[in-house]
């Protein structure tokens, strides 16, 4: 329910902060990018000088190695300075994306990307052209020796790469093909509304995306309820305008794999990574055979939590009555770099040293993008946005699981040269969830406390919940709705929410009460935006399971095939750097294995309770 400000029983509401009341502190640097806006436009002058370049270039690229050579160069250049400039940018709109400063300054460099990615819009279909006698040639001297690696994955594209004029009108059509996500961005971050509610102690809490977490973990069911349904009571005010745009964003990526040739907008999204799709689909299928011990857990939180009916709302308060967290940012920062000493000395102080220099971004602002995420760029330290608040226990892996993007990123920097340092998605989320797996086990280590431990298992039930099964259960409804607009299905609010609904029965069971609102979910999923990223969650964490217990049961042998990967970046498709590092993701077993685990701690939690 809203609570308004001319009610004399309600304490004044805990408001979220503007920027300018945060310490400096609890932000993050990003001199080591720019020491001010000035010198961003300084660069941003540059680039706009530069760029034009391009086209001297052009009907040149087959004439010689030394020409190629020459032109990878100055686009290596090019893209450097496109990359600080964008990082930039980017990271100054996420603070504030209220701020017009902030949103015009990415605007403009958006468009200038634009217009560079016309004028270079040759580049690639000229490369793809050279005959194979030539190329074979190109290749074999020596002077291109460093660019083996992005030539061939380049040239591998050759089926799919138009001609000069095509990628023109394609360059030109990013920026307004790319709308939805903004939209969506823009919608949820800014325009949305969510209202105030009072918390357990009566105190009138302003409702917004991180709150709508911390309430989830409530052991009050009244407030998780009330939470519920008044978060999704905003996203039902604006569901018609939010299904339009996931509509269009899905069209895009049909749109995009139609006018390359491929087979459809997944063969497209995973063709990069050199993925087949039967990774994708065994995913699928492994999760649906392994479902029983999630329908257990579920009548394990009911009986324990004293429920009638269990609510998606009552899935994510712990299940240790007794334990009660709160831990502040320094507080979770040790227990973070604690639980990675098994990485050894060098990969702990790095981290260390980067909280140290402001790499984190911490709490909660007004405008600030919610959720969190690291981006690192090749001449800057690997920046992290939080949302952190001190009672969600799982911020605590949130923070672990940005450091690993964040130690990916500062690795691969030092060990690759920048074409190739830029690892895919794919093998991302690996590192990510590593590092999650490690404060697993460090927690679990640590306590005898029988309450705490319940609750430690209670937390990895849950992230393998919400990473494995429910990211799988998001890939299917990305597969689905685009099959569905590819065979000529209407996409309407109406059908993704029978979609939806549909999933959300198939995957819970009838153990869980499935309310209307939680429908809307897919509404509200940013990922769906920019689809075909959330499957890499799943996949990443059956990786991460499967090369975290090698380290932890002998780090000697199986830490330096780890922090190989990790320094590995982009040199090699993705299913042949974890080959590399000890498991085969080509193969079902990482999955099953995976979900063993979960049916496991199941069990275990059932009798620790």
């Amino acid at each position: 329910m809203f609570y308004h400000a001319d009610d004399e029983t309600v304490t004044p509401a805990k408001t979220i902060p503007k920027r300018s009341e945060v310490a400096a502190g609890d932000t993050w640097d990003l001199s080591h990018l720019y020491a001010d806006d000035a010198g961003w436009e300084a660069d941003f002058a540059k680039y706009e000088k530069l760029y034009p370049r391009y086209a001297e270039f052009k009907g040149t690229l087959s004439a010689s190695a030394e020409r190629l050579k020459a032109c990878l160069e100055f686009d290596r250049e090019m893209d450097l300075l496109a990359e600080k400039l964008g990082h930039y940018a980017g990271l100054r709109s996420a603070e504030d994306s209220s701020d017009n400063t902030n949103l015009a300054r990415e605007g403009r460099f958006m468009y200038l990307m634009t217009l560079a990615a016309e004028t270079a819009a040759f580049l690639t279909p000229e490369i793809q052209a050279i005959a194979d006698g030539a190329w074979g040639d190109f290749l074999a001297d020596p002077l291109l020796a460093e660019w083996h690696g992005k030539l061939e994955r380049l040239r591998r594209f050759k089926p799919y790469i138009l001609s000069a004029q095509e990628e023109r009108l394609l360059a030109l059509a990013a920026l307004p093909l790319g709308g939805a996500s903004e939209a969506f961005s823009q919608l949820t971050n800014v325009d949305m509304n969510f209202g105030v509610i009072k918390d357990e102690r009566g105190a009138a809490v302003e409702l917004s995306h991180g709150a709508f977490s911390s309430f989830l973990v409530k052991r009050d069911a009244r407030l998780r309820r009330d939470a519920f349904h008044q978060y999704y009571a905003e996203f039902d005010a604006h569901k018609f305008t939010l299904s339009a745009t996931l509509a269009h964003a899905v069209k895009r990526g049909v749109f995009n794999a139609r006018a390359r040739n491929y087979a459809s907008a997944r063969e497209a999204a995973l063709f990069a990574d050199n993925i087949p799709l039967t990774v994708y689909d065994n995913l699928i299928a492994t999760v649906k055979n392994n479902l029983g011990a999630l329908r257990e857990y579920y009548e394990l939180r009911k009986r324990t939590l004293k429920l009638t009916d269990l609510h998606f709302y009552d899935t994510y308060v712990p299940l240790a009555a007794s334990v009660s967290v709160r831990t502040t940012f320094d507080q979770a920062r040790e227990l973070v770099l604690s639980s990675l000493a098994p990485l050894g000395d060098d990969y702990v102080n790095t981290l260390r040293d980067g909280f140290a220099n402001r790499w984190v971004d911490r709490y909660e602002t007004k405008g600030k993008r919610s959720g969190a995420f690291s981006s690192g760029s090749y001449t800057s330290p690997p920046y992290i946005l939080m949302n952190y608040q001190d009672d969600v226990f799982s911020d605590i892996y949130t923070l672990t699981h940005e450091a690993g993007h964040s130690m990916h990123s500062w690795h691969s920097q030092r060990a690759q040269k920048f074409q190739d340092y830029n690892y895919p998605i794919f093998l991302a989320e690996v590192a990510s969830t590593f590092n999650e797996e490690l404060l697993t086990h460090h927690l679990l280590q640590t306590t005898a406390d029988r309450d705490m431990r319940a609750y430690i298992l209670n937390r990895q039930i849950d992230d393998i919940r919400a990473t494995l099964i429910r990211q799988t259960m998001f890939a299917e409804f990305e597969k689905i709705i685009h099959e569905m607009d590819e065979a000529g299905e209407p996409l309407t609010l109406e059908s993704f929410r029978a979609v939806y609904r549909k999933l959300l029965e198939e995957y819970h069971g009838a153990g869980l009460v499935i309310d209307d609102a939680l429908e809307l979910e897919c509404l509200r999923i940013p990922h769906f935006y920019g689809a075909f990223y959330v499957y890499k969650y799943a996949t990443g964490i059956s990786a991460a399971l499967a090369l975290s217990a090698g380290v932890l049961e002998n780090p000697a042998a199986n830490r330096e095939p780890y922090m190989n990967f990790l320094k590995s970046g982009g040199s090699k498709f993705p299913l042949d750097t974890l080959k590399l590092a000890g498991v085969d993701m080509s193969t079902s077993a990482p999955v099953q294995a995976a979900l063993d685990l979960f049916a496991l701690r199941v069990r275990e939690l059932s009798e620790l309770l």
